[in-house]
């Protein structure tokens, strides 16, 4: 089987100031088209990584490799393949809407005779169509971070770096970022966002990245490091009568394979689950051969900050 293209690949990256080791020979592989949170207590070195993927620190030792080009070796090419989104963004408080885009458009060698087409479908991808002809002071601070997130696509990478995007918005502000973001990874970016806002990463994101005094602590889907963490899955059991049928599906469930330990609840049972995937489909299977009508047999969703709190010492920033 072809293994799975990289979008960002790290080999031991490491970043000292002086004494301080900010990042810890941090070996990362984010595969194309997902999007990734990239998570840690705070000083865990995540805007230090981010900078140094964007090209904005030069790494003490280590090797990077974008989109599987080299850009330690070759710097030129990295402006192309990223977007790159900082924590704290500036803006030209003079220029209009238009203006602020076209600027970015011409440093990109974006042609004339595509510029304007490509600012309106830009502007309508982040929803400031209607603030076009705005000042860029006019706006929220909402609409500021999707104007920013807007200029870092100008030149289609495939590639996003987006440090704290959600940083300092509103509920409302949130949702539309989010959903923004999502939008983002249906076009098949690649995504790498840095987070504090740890469950709309859970639903945002394919995969996470927890790393803690510049070091990886883990990475995968949630679920994955869930198992890893604790050994088992949550399986939830909805049963059509669960007054009836509850004594019966426990009767079934303890004797299988993978199980280990049953919880009862109002609409059936909970199932601590060590089994591999074959195993847990027969356990559906003997529950339906036994005439036992389920109604739901799903995944408990695992919670990201408690899974956080597991993985690391630090704080939730």
């Amino acid at each position: 089987m072809t293994a799975q293209p990289l979008a960002i690949e790290t080999r031991n990256l490491t970043k000292q100031y002086g004494s301080l080791t900010a990042v810890d020979s941090l070996s990362l592989a984010i595969p194309r088209g997902v999007v990734c949170g990239f998570i840690g207590p705070n000083g865990a070195g995540k805007t230090t990584t981010l900078r140094m993927l964007a090209g904005l620190l030069k790494p003490t030792a280590g090797d990077i490799f974008i989109e599987g080009v080299d850009i330690l070796a070759e710097p030129d090419r990295l402006p192309w393949l990223i977007g790159y989104m900082p924590d704290f963004f500036g803006v030209y408080d003079d220029m209009k809407v238009w203006e602020y885009l076209d600027f970015f458009a011409r440093a990109f060698q974006v042609p004339a005779s595509r510029r304007s087409a490509l600012i309106h479908d830009l502007l309508e991808l982040v929803d400031l169509a209607h603030k076009r002809d705005a000042f860029v002071q006019s706006l929220s601070r909402g609409m500021r971070q999707r104007l920013c997130l807007a200029h870092t696509l100008v030149q289609n990478p495939s590639v996003l770096l987006l440090d704290e995007p959600a940083s300092g918005l509103d509920p409302r502000a949130r949702v539309e970022m989010r959903e923004l973001l999502r939008e983002l990874g249906r076009m098949n970016k690649t995504v790498f966002i840095s987070s504090h806002i740890l469950t709309e990463l859970a639903e945002l994101c394919d995969m996470v990245v927890i790393i803690e005094k510049g070091k990886l602590v883990t990475a995968g889907n949630v679920r994955e490091i869930s198992a890893m963490t604790q050994g088992y899955r949550l399986l939830q059991i909805h049963l059509l009568a669960p007054e009836q049928d509850t004594p019966k599906a426990l009767e079934v469930v303890q004797t299988m394979p993978g199980v280990h330990d049953i919880f009862t609840t109002d609409e059936g049972l909970e199932v601590a689950f060590a089994g591999d995937t074959a195993q847990q489909a027969a356990l559906l299977e003997c529950l339906i051969q036994q005439g036992i009508p389920v109604v739901s047999f799903s995944e408990a969703t695992t919670d990201l900050e408690e899974l956080f709190l597991q993985l690391t010492k630090g704080e939730v920033q």
